[in-house]
């Protein structure tokens, strides 16, 4: 279902031939209810405005719902203007493997590209995204929120009643959307109306979800685009059961923390798309704060799209967690270095038993034992406190939401430990504000030399907050390499050239203009307004942390500088620039 809305809230309207050819613009929004403004939304000129489609589509691109025909396989019983492309894959992707028998209600989610384009390079789209967009979003990727229902029916051929309730968004809030579906999808399961076709779809109660600070991912008041920045790894962290999903691996946690840190490729083979999916959002989050920049797909089939691309034997797998569940994958997938099967889940109050870590070569099918089969060797010693800790809490009946808060402290205190000394370091590198001249370009960083930041590392490592013994020096060698270290290192860059921007800029509206263009031809003169034009215009568009009532200030100068031209000259430089 295109997000199109009715004339009239409660009324049906006659839909059109194509819903893909209406104009979303043309419909009027129902009532006047306020939304939060969607990722790199203006606060401003949308604040206190009625609920146009175009900022509710900012939140979700689209509603589908697939069922299963006797002939097609599953399809598309809603028409709706899918991502270009994808339609296949959004089928498949909906619907667990044959082979998973999920019975009744079951929720995943899956993630793939939005272009058609094949390989795009990280550091493309770190350069190109805008600004505002949440990290999270500048890989280019939909994320499909899956509620489907299987169960017996007699009425139908097949035996089953098998639906999914599908929502396409670019925002990977993986609570907030699941919720979501646990109100949207029971309803129209129930019910079997046509009311997501007739345009009837109840589009206030997900208004007033949005608006909830309970369920939304943060207040209202709060869901800007900047606020948004880290919501992705807050949803995660606080919405999965790191013990659950890590049940299998339990003694593995830290291996596997250094695995996703260090970007490697991994198949997590599971026995339903909910595992899979919850198991790979686990590993993705448990690198938090820091942000996991290679690809991931928490859900994957054969016939997604990058199907051949991610099989193939005639190169090295890519930096990619892929999360399977058909046994197809246990052959074709044999050859990725780092594999991790998961087992059904077990009852909350249980524990694994110690698994040592398997051989490749020993995974022959899917059906083969849990746990993980690699030939890595992990570059830091284990902690067997943290799985003592964890163990006690099982025996004396801890509760889950305990446990989970252990897990979690436990890797970002990891993780914190292994960046602080990178953040120290690079910090180094911003040039001292002295050396900032309103009348020069403004100084560069110096360039990141991985010797001297080695040699830090000795009076400043990691072992300043962390117990952890082993050759950290090794894996800060092998994280320099990876795609995780350039995403950071690129948006770490941005964010202190930004700084020296700004700085600059403020040490510009701190000098007397008035004064300096007495000694300025008119040509100069112009060209210092076009210039400092230039500069607002940058700071405005990249939002550059200056200190408040700078650009006001710099407006002002601009302004007196044009006043003491020719009047012929001051309408000239008064028009807007046009790009």
């Amino acid at each position: 279902m295109a997000l199109q809305g009715p004339e009239e809230l409660g009324e049906p309207v006659e839909e059109p031939e194509d819903l893909d050819d209406q104009d979303a613009s043309s419909i009027s929004p129902a009532e006047e209810i306020t939304l939060p403004p969607g990722p790199g939304g203006d606060e401003e000129t949308e604040e206190a405005l009625l609920l146009p489609w175009d900022r509710f589509s900012a939140w979700l691109h689209c509603i589908c719902v697939v069922g299963f025909d006797l002939e097609l396989g599953q399809a598309v019983e809603v028409r709706q203007k899918y991502p270009p492309g994808t339609k296949t894959s959004i089928c498949y992707l909906s619907f667990p493997d044959s082979n998973s028998g999920c019975l009744g209600d079951t929720q995943f989610c899956f993630r793939f590209r939005q272009g058609s384009n094949r390989k795009t390079s990280l550091g493309c789209f770190l350069e190109t995204t805008d600004r505002d967009a949440p990290p999270c979003l500048k890989q280019g990727h939909y994320y499909g929120y899956v509620y489907f229902r299987q169960v017996r029916d007699k009425s139908l051929k097949r035996g089953y009643f098998q639906k999914s309730l599908v929502l396409i968004s670019q925002l990977p809030y993986v609570t907030f959307f699941h919720s979501l579906l646990k109100i949207m999808a029971p309803e129209y399961f129930e019910k079997q109306e046509p009311c997501l076709e007739a345009g009837q779809f109840d589009y206030l109660s997900v208004c007033n979800h949005l608006c909830n600070p309970v369920s939304a991912p943060c207040g209202p008041e709060e869901l800007t685009a900047q606020s948004l920045v880290h919501t992705f790894t807050i949803d995660l962290l606080h919405s999965l059961s790191p013990p659950r999903c890590f049940y299998p691996v339990f003694f593995h946690l830290q291996m596997l923390w250094e695995l996703v840190l260090l970007g490697e490729a991994l198949v997590v083979m599971a026995p339903s798309p909910a595992e899979s999916s919850d198991t790979v959002l686990a590993l993705v989050s448990c690198i938090a704060p820091l942000r996991y920049c290679s690809d991931f797909r928490p859900y994957f089939t054969i016939h997604d799209s990058e199907f051949k691309e991610y099989t193939t034997r005639t190169q090295a797998p890519p930096s990619v967690i892929l999360g399977v569940t058909n046994p197809f994958f246990a052959k074709t997938l044999q050859h990725w270095p780092h594999i991790i099967r998961i087992g059904d889940m077990k009852q909350a109050g249980e524990m694994a038993k110690q698994m040592k870590v398997k051989k490749l070569k020993n995974l022959k099918t899917l059906d083969s034992k849990p746990g993980v089969y690699t030939a890595y060797k992990p570059y830091l010693n284990k902690d067997e406190e943290i799985i003592k800790q964890l163990q006690k809490g099982v025996q004396q009946k801890r509760p889950s939401a305990a446990q989970n808060a252990i897990l979690r402290r436990y890797f970002l205190e990891l993780t914190q430990s292994f960046i602080i000394p990178l953040e120290r370091y690079v910090a180094s590198l911003m040039p001292l504000q002295k050396s900032i001249s309103p009348w020069k370009s403004p100084p560069q960083l110096r360039p990141f030399i991985q010797q001297d930041f080695m040699k830090t590392l000795e009076k400043a490592g990691p072992q300043l907050t962390s117990r952890l013994k082993g050759d950290w020096i090794g894996l800060y060698r092998h994280f320099l390499k990876s795609p995780n270290f350039d995403g950071w290192f690129r948006n770490r860059r941005k964010e202190m050239t930004q700084k020296l921007e700004a700085l600059h800029l403020e040490a510009l509206c701190e000098e007397d203009l008035q004064k300096r263009i007495q000694k300025h031809t008119e040509v100069e003169t112009v060209d210092l307004v076009l210039k400092l034009k230039d500069k607002l215009t940058q700071a405005e568009r990249e939002k550059l942390p200056v200190r408040p009532g700078t650009l006001e200030k710099l407006r002002a100068h601009i302004e007196g500088v044009i006043l003491t031209l020719p009047e012929d000259l001051q309408g000239i430089l008064h028009k807007p620039t046009t790009l």
